[in-house]
């Protein structure tokens, strides 16, 4: 029998589990350390009442979501950037299917088991960078920038609209997905009262009920808003 794998951290071991996603025909490994699906789960591990984990290293259901989205759509040659890449699991889709992803987060520990994840689903071209939101310094642009639950912090909303700004190539499209959380509700409808446009796909995910309903919203620049240093 093998070793189960685990993350060694400076805090000590953490276990890592596997789960198998079947999406776009072939079948996904994810390793994690915990998958938050339903609601309960959601306040247990924010209540702390399990070992207390990095968000990033755990899997939630808007990556899920996200990654099954991802599967129905044609993203070959797409320069995808990822937000709070987390297990990675939707740019790793993105990348299988051929597009050029770059994903970032602002823990090393956590861009250590994308690239795990990556090696594991045969994606190791991905890019992995360290990048704190709130001092930004990627200049380059991207066909679709995407993000699993990552509008949750109100205090965080000026920083992610600042890279949504600079950073969507003209053209290009914003994939979030969330569990309709009230803050990023509010962010979003902020986004269309400024011009741009806001389309959404409900996704349910899980299968202990109740299901998680996630929503992937499809956000674009409308006729006149222009990208940030375009003329």
């Amino acid at each position: 029998m093998s070793e189960p794998e685990v993350l060694r951290t400076t805090v000590g071991d953490l276990p890592l589990e596997e789960v198998e996603l079947d999406l776009a025909g072939r079948t996904w490994n994810v390793l994690h350390t915990g998958a938050i699906i339903t609601h309960a789960d959601e306040e247990r591990f924010l209540r702390g009442e399990e070992l207390k984990l990095p968000y990033g290293i755990v899997l939630w259901p808007a990556a899920i979501a996200l990654a099954h989205e991802l599967a129905t759509r044609d993203v070959k040659g797409l320069r995808v950037l990822e937000l709070g890449a987390g297990t990675g699991l939707p740019g790793i889709v993105a990348a299988a299917r051929g597009a050029q992803v770059v994903q970032t987060d602002r823990q090393e520990l956590v861009l250590h088991l994308c690239r795990m994840n990556a090696q594991r689903n045969g994606a190791p071209m991905i890019l992995h960078r360290i990048a704190d939101w709130t001092e930004w310094r990627d200049n380059d642009r991207y066909d679709l920038i995407l993000g699993s639950d990552i509008l949750y912090a109100p205090g965080l909303h000026t920083a992610v609209r600042h890279i949504f700004e600079s950073n969507l190539a003209p053209g290009g499209r914003l994939l979030v997905a969330d569990p309709f959380r009230a803050a990023s509700v509010a962010m979003l409808e902020g986004m269309e009262r400024t011009g741009w446009r806001v389309s959404m796909t409900k996704w349910t995910v899980g299968i202990t009920p109740p299901p998680r309903n996630i929503g992937v919203f499809e956000v674009t620049r409308g006729e006149g808003l222009r990208a940030a240093g375009a003329r």
